[in-house]
């Protein structure tokens, strides 16, 4: 297993060190399956389409589903399948570069494979990570999956609109969050109902706009 991280982590450094050089942001989004990554993605596509080069790496297991949801808004997209791996590595995301033009892109979205504690543990290359978990799972999953959240950039809890409908407790959610990582950014939202988006479209405009 050392062998495979120290593999991953060099070729994860090369990633990094190119995107860097091409002043590409790139977010490494984890989440269990059916959290909302896709959606998501969809409603940040519509609003920031217009003002920055987004492209899109699709990771799952199979299907290319998810990345057909996204073609309506005509950006790089490539698809990287598993078949049967519980997350995405760096040497895939370097085979896959190639595909975009990275001198015209601005941000590159890496929609993980739906795991938390897999993707968890390969560094990609990303500049940072971002979790995204949905009050439908529980309010535990800090407190059960603390490596993801203590180095994610910054926390999505999804699906706020449905908490009455749940036992979700967001003190509780807050409190583990909060012991693990005491500074990182929590964002409530509802992606389908677009609740708490903007916070979320300022907050990656800003990140984006560091790298230029």
């Amino acid at each position: 297993m050392k062998n495979i991280l120290d593999r991953n982590q060099n070729k994860a450094d090369e990633v990094r060190n190119l995107l860097s050089s091409k002043k590409v942001l790139m977010v490494n989004i984890i989440s269990s399956p059916g959290a909302g990554k896709t959606t998501l993605l969809e409603r940040t596509c519509e609003e920031l389409g217009s003002k920055f080069r987004i492209g899109i790496i699709e990771g799952d297991i199979t299907t290319d589903r998810d990345a057909q949801r996204l073609k309506k808004y005509n950006i790089p997209i490539v698809v990287i399948n598993t078949e049967g791996g519980c997350h995405l590595d760096s040497h895939s995301i370097s085979k896959v570069l190639d595909s975009f033009d990275l001198d015209n892109l601005d941000v590159l979205f890496v929609e993980n494979v739906g795991n938390l504690i897999c993707p968890s543990q390969f560094d990609l290359g990303e500049t940072f990570k971002l979790a995204v978990v949905s009050t439908t799972e529980g309010d535990d999953k800090p407190g059960k999956y603390p490596m993801l959240f203590r180095e994610a950039r910054a926390v999505l809890l999804n699906k706020i609109d449905l908490i009455p409908y749940t036992n979700f407790n967001f003190d509780s959610f807050s409190s583990d969050l909060k012991k693990i990582n005491s500074q990182i950014p929590l964002f409530e939202i509802s992606s389908t109902r677009g609740d708490g988006l903007k916070g979320w479209y300022d907050w990656i405009e800003d990140e984006i706009n560091k790298m230029h």
